[in-house]
C-alpha cells in the first residue's frame, strides 16, 4: 500500500507535458512492439534467410548510431518538440512503407530510414523529461518512462502474435503478416496527437550559452568526460544485447518450435516482468545506492542467460528469459537518472544521444555476427554460444561499471527526499 501511494503521489505531481510524453511514449511502443515480434517472420516468409533478417536489423541500429549525435545536438540547440514530431512522423510513415516492400535492397533501404528518423525521438525525450521535472522526481519519471515503454511493448507483443494468427485464418500468411504490420504503424502515428498538445518552454538565453566558441577550449570538460564514461559501459552492454535480443523470437521458433502467440505471450511476460522490476526500482536505489543497485541488478540476470542458452525444455528457457530480462533492464532508468544528474543541462541532449548512439552500434555489429554463429552451429549450440558470449560480455560490462562509478554511488537523497515529499 506504502508503495501505490508512494508512486500515485508522484505521479500526481507531474505536469501535463510529463503526462502527454508518457502517453505519446505508450502509442510508439505498442507500435513497435508489434514489428520487433512480427518483422522477423515477415522476412522469412518472403523467402529470404536468417542473414537478410541480421542485415535488416543491423542496417537500423547503424543509421541510428550514425545520426544520433547529430540529433542529439539539434535536440539541445533546437526544439526538441519538433524534433519528437518529426521523428514519429517519418518513422510511422517508413514503417508503414516496410510493411509494403518484398525486395531485399528496400527491405534494407528502409531499415536504415527507420533507424535515421527513430533517432530523433530518442535523442529528445529523455532530456524533455529532465527539463520538466525537479531532480528529486528523476528516478520515479525514469523509472516510469521506461516501466510504460516495456508495458507497451507488452502489448504491441501480444497484439503482433494475436493479430498474425487471426489475420492468418482468413488470409495467406504473408498477407496476414502485413496487416498485422500496417497496424503497427498506424498505432506509432497515432503518437503525433499527444506530441502536438506538448508546450515547449525554453530557458531565455539558454542557447546562446550552449556549445560555447570551441576556440576556448572543449565545453563542460567535466560532463564530456562523465558522457564518455558512461558510453564505455554501454558499449559493451549494448555488444552483448545485439548479439541476442533482436533473436529471441528466432530462438524460441527455431530451437522449440513456438507458435506465433506464444512467442508473443513469452516475450510480452518478459516485458511485463521488466516493467514490474523497473517500478520497484527506486525501493533498490533507497537501499544500495544507484551504481550499486544498476550492478546488482546486471550480475543477477546473468544465470537466468545462462540458463535460456543450455536447457531444452520451452518453459525453462521462457523462465530463464523472463528473469533475465527483468534483472538486466531493471537498471536502465536508475542508470539513466545517474547521467542526467551529472551531466550539465546544455548537454544533456548529447549525452543521451551518445549513450544511445553506442548502444545501437553495439546491436548493429553483432547483429550479423549472431546470425552467423547461429547458421553455422545450427539452433542448439549456436544459440548456446551466442547466449554465453552475452553473458560474459555483460559481466565485463557491469565490473567496469562498478568500478568506474562507485565513487558517485554517495547519495540516496533524491529518492528519500521523494518518498517523504
Amino acid at each position: 500500500m506504502a508503495l501505490y501511494q508512494e508512486w500515485a503521489d508522484q505521479i500526481k505531481s507531474y505536469n501535463r507535458n510529463i503526462k502527454l510524453t508518457f502517453l505519446a511514449n505508450i502509442l510508439t511502443q505498442i507500435g513497435l512492439g508489434i514489428f520487433m515480434v512480427i518483422y522477423n517472420f515477415y522476412i522469412r516468409e518472403l523467402g529470404f534467410n536468417e542473414l537478410v533478417n541480421g542485415k535488416v536489423i543491423s542496417m537500423t541500429f547503424l543509421s541510428t548510431a550514425l545520426v544520433l549525435i547529430p540529433a542529439g545536438v539539434m535536440s539541445d540547440r533546437a526544439s526538441r518538440k519538433k524534433l519528437m514530431l518529426f521523428g514519429a512522423f517519418s518513422t510511422g510513415i517508413i514503417l508503414f512503407t516496410r510493411s509494403m516492400v518484398e525486395s531485399q535492397e528496400l527491405l534494407i533501404l528502409f531499415s536504415f530510414g527507420t533507424g535515421l528518423a527513430s533517432a530523433f525521438i530518442q535523442v529528445s525525450i529523455i532530456p524533455w523529461l529532465a527539463e520538466n521535472s525537479q531532480p528529486e522526481q528523476r528516478v520515479h519519471i525514469f523509472s516510469i518512462h521506461f516501466a510504460a515503454m516495456t508495458a507497451a511493448n507488452v502489448v504491441g507483443s501480444l497484439l503482433g502474435g494475436i493479430l498474425t494468427d487471426v489475420f492468418s485464418l482468413f488470409l495467406p500468411e504473408l498477407e496476414s503478416i502485413r496487416f498485422t504490420l500496417v497496424a503497427g504503424s498506424a498505432l506509432f502515428l497515432a503518437a503525433l496527437l499527444p506530441i502536438f498538445r506538448l508546450k515547449e518552454v525554453r530557458i531565455e538565453n539558454q542557447t546562446d550559452r550552449k556549445f560555447m566558441d570551441f576556440k576556448r577550449g572543449i565545453p563542460h570538460k567535466a560532463s564530456l568526460k562523465i558522457i564518455i564514461l558512461f558510453a564505455v559501459a554501454q558499449l559493451m552492454i549494448g555488444f552483448g544485447a545485439g548479439l541476442v535480443i533482436p533473436y529471441l523470437n528466432l530462438y524460441f521458433a527455431d530451437r522449440f518450435m513456438a507458435s506465433n502467440s506464444l512467442i508473443g505471450l513469452v516475450i510480452s511476460l518478459g516485458q511485463g516482468a521488466t516493467a514490474a522490476a523497473m517500478i520497484i526500482g527506486p525501493m533498490v536505489v533507497r537501499r544500495l545506492g544507484e551504481v550499486k543497485a544498476i550492478v546488482v541488478l546486471q550480475m543477477l540476470s546473468l544465470p537466468f542467460l545462462l540458463l535460456t542458452a543450455y536447457t531444452q525444455h520451452f518453459w525453462l528457457a521462457a523462465l530463464g528469459f523472463l528473469f533475465r530480462q527483468a534483472l538486466m533492464n531493471a537498471g536502465n532508468p536508475i542508470q539513466m537518472s545517474l547521467m542526467m544528474s551529472k551531466v550539465d543541462d546544455s548537454m544533456k541532449g548529447l549525452a543521451n544521444s551518445v549513450n544511445q548512439m553506442v548502444f545501437n552500434l553495439g546491436w548493429a555489429i553483432m547483429g550479423p555476427v549472431s546470425t552467423g554463429i547461429v547458421l553455422k552451429y545450427g539452433s542448439y549450440w549456436g544459440y548456446a554460444a551466442v547466449f554465453t558470449i552475452t553473458a560474459g560480455i555483460y559481466l565485463v560490462g557491469s565490473t567496469y561499471f562498478f568500478f568506474v562509478f562507485k565513487a558517485m554511488d554517495k547519495t540516496k537523497s533524491a529518492i528519500s527526499a521523494t518518498k517523504t515529499a
